[in-house]
């Protein structure tokens, strides 16, 4: 079977770049249906695998400069679901904060309701402030937050399994509702859960949803390479992804997985324009309108050091840099961050007009965006990408109408979609077992 590209939009508020809410057409678009139903109508008009909605607890204090995830996830993801066919729903849910059966019947129910097209997004939580928000004095290590990750991950899958696809009858004839034959409780006694019984959600058309991860520790890949279906990630180097691409496709092999069983999906910020000057000033205008103040300070938090050592035209202080380990971002992009700036010898300013997000970013026409595109793809650094637009919904309404045109008319990606659930158009098998 001919490899296919694979193309998720990053739903993050009103745009990735830190200008997006101030050139918007509405500021607080980000807490309204209407908004994230719209992107998903354009998503699949685009003929985009899925949405991807990230999330967090907190808004960004003390000083809240722009929109953050405010709106649980699966609220947005259930009204794209009702206004759409095909596209993907794809939620992000902490394992730090949530049980599994939580978690299970909660992305079960978007599955079903929409046909087969949820996915779960695993993530721990690491900004500290927030285990106070559940009543916790203090978030787990890093360790122990990825070990009780995969637990959770093993324990919702195997609720998600405990229905048999045809356990559910409703046969109005016989008067047999449900097989109860076919239902299989589970007894997990775990480190960190103990759950006994079964899920009350029945099996969705798609199996079970898609499970995905990002996470760029040894953790975090061991994790995606024994349970995900999909990986986000961050590199900015050919070199660096393809390295990552391997890894990952050769763990998953020590698991007994095929390479077509788990996809890498990198970050990628395009800003297009209809010649590479008219996108050109539109990034210097989007960085003209936010300045680098707000930028600057996410990324001494990021990197874990004092904003005040961050000078705009100097390079990064290496010396005062903390290992990427205890950095409060997650290790995938800090190391992204600091490969980037070390090989190109950037200042913070040319490394934020670069980098201002975590993600590649290419500023150019849609044939330069795909040309980077295909390049990554047929070198076996990407199986896709997971794309942000610079703001909403004109960023993805140029992804729609400029790149992916481009990308068809070079037969990397679908002109209609394969499937009626998620994993079909990802191209993953039904596990019916």
């Amino acid at each position: 079977m001919t490899r296919q590209l694979h193309l998720n939009v990053n739903v993050n508020n009103s745009g990735r770049h830190p200008a997006s809410w101030r050139v918007a057409d509405d500021p607080l678009g980000f807490l309204s249906l209407e908004f994230y139903e719209n992107i998903g109508r354009l998503a699949e008009r685009g003929k985009l695998d899925a949405v991807f909605f990230s999330d967090g607890f907190d808004y960004g204090g003390p000083h809240v400069e722009r929109p953050w995830q405010a709106l649980d996830p699966f609220i947005p993801l259930t009204a794209v679901a009702r206004v759409t066919q095909h596209v993907g729903l794809v939620a992000t849910v902490s394992s730090s904060f949530h049980e599994p059966y939580n978690i299970a019947r909660t992305v079960a129910s978007l599955d079903f309701i929409s046909g087969g097209r949820a996915a779960w997004n695993v993530v721990g939580t690491r900004t500290p402030e927030v285990a106070q928000l559940f009543g916790l004095e203090q978030l787990l290590d890093h360790d122990a937050r990825y070990a009780r990750a995969e637990e959770a991950v093993e324990v919702v899958k195997a609720l998600w399994g405990t229905w048999d696809k045809d356990a559910l009858r409703g046969d109005q004839r016989s008067g047999q509702f449900v097989d109860v034959r076919g239902i299989h409780p589970i007894d997990h006694q775990g480190t960190y859960f103990k759950v006994k019984g079964a899920l009350n959600v029945p099996r969705s058309p798609q199996g079970r949803p898609v499970v995905l991860q990002a996470g760029g520790s040894p953790q975090g890949m061991g994790l995606a390479a024994r349970h995900a279906d999909a990986v986000f990630t961050v590199n900015h180097s050919l070199e660096a992804a393809q390295a990552f691409y391997r890894s990952i496709k050769s763990e998953a092999a020590q698991y007994g997985r095929g390479a077509d069983e788990i996809l890498i999906l990198p970050g990628l910020l395009p800003i297009l324009g209809s010649t590479e000057a008219e996108a050109i000033a539109r990034k210097d205008w989007l960085d003209e309108v936010s300045g680098f103040e707000r930028e600057r300070l996410d990324l001494a938090n990021s990197l874990a050091i004092d904003a005040q050592h961050l000078k705009l035209d100097e390079q990064l202080p290496w010396t005062k840099i903390e290992d990427a380990a205890r950095s409060r971002a997650g290790q995938g992009f800090a190391k992204a961050v600091l490969d980037l700036a070390a090989r190109e010898r950037l200042t913070v300013r040319e490394l934020l007009k670069r980098n201002p997000n975590g993600h590649r970013n290419i500023v150019g026409t849609a044939e330069q965006v795909a040309d980077s595109i295909e390049q990554w793809f047929r070198g076996h650094a990407a199986d896709g990408f997971n794309l942000n637009a610079d703001y909403f919904p004109q960023g993805l309404e140029a992804i729609v109408e400029q790149l992916v045109p481009e990308l068809q008319r070079r037969g990397l990606f679908r002109r209609e979609y394969e499937a009626s659930t998620l994993r079909g158009n990802l191209g993953l098998q039904l596990p019916w077992s």
